[in-house]
């Protein structure tokens, strides 16, 4: 049965509006009227406690990058402790905590490929099973190997689940909850790290691999509840009926199910399903390749602003910044504050939008990235002239200044934009492309910093990673797009709207009057 395409809208020049049928696309002229606005066509907010609860079920599993984060702050120190079950040198202890960030990025690519080609869910599905595979194996280990092995698996299960995450997110969203509801994957980071920081006060190293493999476990019993993503549905498996009752979970009774699966369909149509190689050309297209440079720059600009080197380093930060807060607690704090500024962001996020957001981050990393290495170049004095430092809460407050400026935006944005502004042939497999980038960004920088600490001096080098943020203020201005309250057609059309001609004194015919479709020769029913 052929579904009727409807012009919606509520002015039209000579007060008319012509109605197409299904048969014949014939058209029938009357007034109209103010009350023929066709408001009952438009989509309607659906439920925003069921659309909640699909995406913190999405997002569970995001606690697992969290946890790969924290694991090795928190275990190193039993490792390399007399006594230990597995005792390891200072060499092993670096693989332990580098060797996840190898598999992070693989992870990225596979889940590109698997979120466009099996769906969202099952791909969802799937990133678990790293995860719990390597926390046992870590937790069971009789050799370093095993921790090796397992913590490269867990690494893999954290590169995998970031785009299909963030994506199916987006996709069962509407475009009034979208920014709030895809800031849970940044939520679950941040509650991975602060519970891991926590668990491991309590518990022994290989404890906490069991504790993590149990996380990961009630992950994948979340994700096999939520419906498939009604946008794939379409674009990847034509199946309307599936998309309807996909969309009915996730809506209520009062939302227009129908017309939302029609606009899916008739973006669908549009975009019809790709070969490898038209797929490839899509990929170089200006639509994807404009916001890909986009979120790949942010990334790196971020990353150089110190973001997750204050997170993988902080015991050692603390210490050497001249604080005298214990530094296990300065953890803590810090990983506390990260999950109270990552919920702020989210909600922020629905009310200003990401660019606000992007300039509280490149602004305030900024400046407490200067005044923190400007107060250790005065302790640093204080130290060399025998003088008892002072004020030596300034480096905990710069520090935990940073953690909130950064994660309201830095930790949160560009982790949103990778589910709203790529085409959606090409969301899956560009998206893991791009979380690829952003963790081999994060490798990178880890592996700098302490090569930037050796030229630059400690001091120097956070006065690098201050100025990188404060310049990234010019690139977030200039480049970055506003998504906020947009559908995701919108979003994908703003990147390829041409510029439009100067007509003059023309007389301007409004857009909907020359996209009425045109009567077929044939109409297939």
């Amino acid at each position: 049965m052929a579904i009727p395409e409807i012009c919606n809208a509520e002015k039209m020049i000579g007060s008319e509006l012509l109605y197409l049928d299904a048969v014949g696309f014939q058209e029938k002229k009357r007034p109209l009227l103010k009350v023929d606005t066709l408001e009952e066509l438009k989509p309607k907010k659906g439920s925003s406690f069921k659309q909640i609860v699909v995406a913190l079920a999405a997002n569970v599993g995001t606690m697992n990058t969290g946890l790969v984060f924290g694991y090795s702050a928190v275990s190193l120190p039993q490792l390399q402790a007399k006594g230990s079950r597995l005792l390891i040198n200072r060499h092993q202890a670096s693989w332990i905590a580098s060797v996840s960030t190898i598999g992070t990025p693989c992870g990225c690519i596979l889940s590109g490929y698997l979120t466009d080609l099996v769906g969202r869910k099952k791909t969802l599905l799937f990133t678990q099973l790293p995860a719990i595979i390597g926390w046992i194996m870590i937790g069971s280990a009789t050799s370093v190997e095993w921790i090796y092995v397992g913590r490269f698996l867990a690494g893999l299960s954290s590169g995998m689940i970031g785009a299909p995450s963030r994506v199916y997110t987006c996709e069962v969203s509407q475009p009034h909850l979208r920014g709030v509801l895809s800031g849970f994957a940044s939520v679950g980071t941040s509650l991975g790290v602060m519970l891991e920081y926590l668990a491991g006060s309590i518990l022994d190293w290989y404890t906490l691999a069991y504790f993590n493999a149990l996380l990961s476990t009630t992950a994948l019993c979340a994700a096999f509840f939520i419906p498939e993503s009604p946008s794939w549905l379409i674009s990847s498996q034509k199946d309307e009926k599936r998309c309807k009752a996909s969309l009915k979970r996730v809506r209520d009774s009062t939302c227009d199910v129908d017309v939302e699966v029609n606009n899916l369909v008739t973006f669908s149509e549009n975009n019809t399903k790709l070969s490898a190689k038209k797929k490839l050309k899509m990929i170089c297209q200006a639509s994807t390749v404009k916001p890909f440079l986009i979120l790949t720059t942010y990334f790196i600009l971020s990353q150089y602003s110190g973001l997750n080197v204050v997170t993988f380093y902080a015991v050692d930060i603390i210490k050497d910044s001249g604080s005298t807060l214990d530094k296990y607690v300065a953890t803590i704090l810090l990983g506390v504050i990260r999950l109270l500024f990552t919920v702020i962001g989210c909600m922020l996020m629905w009310r200003f939008g990401r660019k606000t957001l992007s300039y509280v981050s490149s602004i305030g990393c900024g400046l407490s990235m200067v005044c923190f290495g400007g107060y250790m170049v005065q302790h640093d004095i204080w130290k060399s002239q025998g003088i008892t430092p002072r004020a030596t809460w300034v480096p905990v407050m710069n520090l935990s200044t940073f953690y909130a400026a950064s994660t309201i935006g830095y930790l949160i944005v560009p982790w949103v934009m990778i589910g709203e502004v790529y085409p959606n042939q090409v969301r899956g497999v560009v998206g893991g492309l791009t979380t690829c980038v952003g963790h081999f960004s994060l490798f990178v920088v880890l592996q700098t910093y302490p090569i930037f600490q050796e030229h630059f001096t400690k001091p120097g080098t956070f006065f690098i990673y201050g100025v990188v943020a404060l310049s990234s203020t010019l690139f977030i201005y200039l480049y970055l797009p506003e998504t906020k309250g947009k559908s995701l057609q919108e979003i994908e059309e703003s990147f390829v709207k041409k510029k439009k001609p100067d007509i003059g004194n023309k007389v301007v015919v409004p857009d909907i009057v020359n996209n009425l479709p045109k009567a077929a020769p044939n109409v297939v029913v």
